[in-house]
């Protein structure tokens, strides 16, 4: 006869061991999944943001309005449930497989909510036809992006040198030759460190908005109230090839011969020539637009009407800021894609080029969007 009282205590221990597995295995699970979520969530709007941003412009190319969708919340909930539950048999059960006998459940649910509100109204107006303040724009270069892509991104003209290309204005669309070489000549100086951007705080009241052409918030420092102001400043150097550029870098801003330094300020001419140095930035949608004239289209909408010829460069420019190909097949190595009218759109992600001046732009968006209304109030249930 078999010793009841062993086999008592052994299935006993067998399925508290069974309990614990199974209720620490049903742990807490928030550190995992935010270590997972984090990634993922971030991956999925950056790539949203990408496609969206692409697909604006292509619209814009067509005639189309673009249009803009802010992603204002993410929140990713979570349920679980879980059931342990065992027992035992005792004699006159023979089977060995009888004595003991356990069932366990586990449940997990996801319930992600996300909440969209569309850019419209005097949000629209902050982010995407107001200008960009030069102040905003010319520290990203001090961060290693290419004055020259940038500049020719944001500006409309710099000193009078004109930056505006338009459908209909001929096969380069107008703009000065100037222009593109003052902006060869400032990478030059860049890579070889001879020029920077000096960012200071003089504590002058911060100009209207309406008059200096940017964002009153983006001009106001923190700290005292005060103008952020920026400078382009030429550095000394002995390199006699650097100090020749410099000194046409000077003749096509108008600087004064000796000058080290100049404001940078906001609109087509300076107040104090040979002193400043006159932006005229562009909004996003200027800056969309732009990049719009250049994207390439099939021939057969061109010759339909459906839209005009692609604008070329101008000068010593040779390509467009960013390239975005077209085709009637999905492409495979894509930075971004989007389909349009049984056509596909897409920057390569073997141009480097082209996916450092796209992410440029998603930057300048980021900076340009000052305005920014509550989301949806969502209820999150605590139990």
């Amino acid at each position: 006869m078999p010793n009841h009282s062993y086999f008592r205590a052994t299935l006993l221990a067998a399925l508290a061991c069974f309990s614990a597995t199974g209720l620490s295995a049903c742990g807490p699970m928030g550190p995992g999944k935010l270590r997972n979520d984090q990634l993922e969530y971030s991956r999925a709007l950056g790539d949203t943001q990408k496609h969206e941003m692409l697909l604006n412009i292509v619209r814009l190319r067509y005639a189309d309005p673009p249009t803009f969708l802010d992603t204002t919340q993410v929140i990713a909930g979570y349920s679980v449930s879980k059931s342990v539950s065992g027992g035992f048999y005792a004699y006159p059960a023979t089977a060995v497989g009888n004595y003991l006998f356990g069932t366990g459940t586990m449940s997990l649910g996801e319930n992600p909510t996300f909440t969209y509100q569309p850019v419209t109204g005097q949000q629209y107006a902050e982010n995407v036809v107001r200008p960009i303040s030069p102040t905003v724009i010319m520290p990203l270069s001090l961060g290693g992006l290419p004055i020259d892509t940038l500049l020719r991104l944001t500006a409309q003209s710099i000193d009078g040198l004109s930056n505006v290309r338009g459908l209909g204005a001929g096969p380069f669309g107008g703009g000065s030759v100037r222009f593109y070489l003052l902006l060869h000549d400032l990478r030059q100086l860049q890579i070889a460190g001879a020029m920077t951007i000096r960012i200071t705080n003089e504590g002058t009241p911060a100009p209207d908005a309406k008059k200096n052409g940017g964002k009153s918030d983006n001009n106001n420092a923190g700290n005292g109230g005060g103008a952020e102001r920026s400078y382009l400043v030429l550095t000394s150097t002995s390199d006699s090839n650097l100090l020749a550029i410099q000194a046409e870098v000077r003749r096509l801003l108008h600087l004064d011969p000796g000058a080290e330094e100049a404001e940078i300020v906001y609109g087509p001419y300076p107040k104090h020539p040979g002193k400043q140095i006159a932006i005229l930035t562009r909004s996003m949608l200027a800056m969309l637009t732009q990049l719009a004239y250049e994207v390439e289209v099939p021939e057969d909408d061109i010759k339909t009407g459906r839209t005009p010829p692609t604008i070329g460069q101008v000068g010593i420019e040779n390509r467009p800021e960013v390239v975005i190909h077209s085709g009637k097949e999905e492409p495979d190595a894509r930075y971004a894609a989007v389909s349009y009218n049984n056509t596909w759109f897409w920057i390569s992600d073997r141009d480097f080029q082209s996916k450092l001046a796209f992410t440029m732009v998603q930057v300048l968006a980021a900076l340009a969007a000052t305005n920014h209304t509550g989301g949806a109030v969502v209820t999150i249930p605590a139990g």
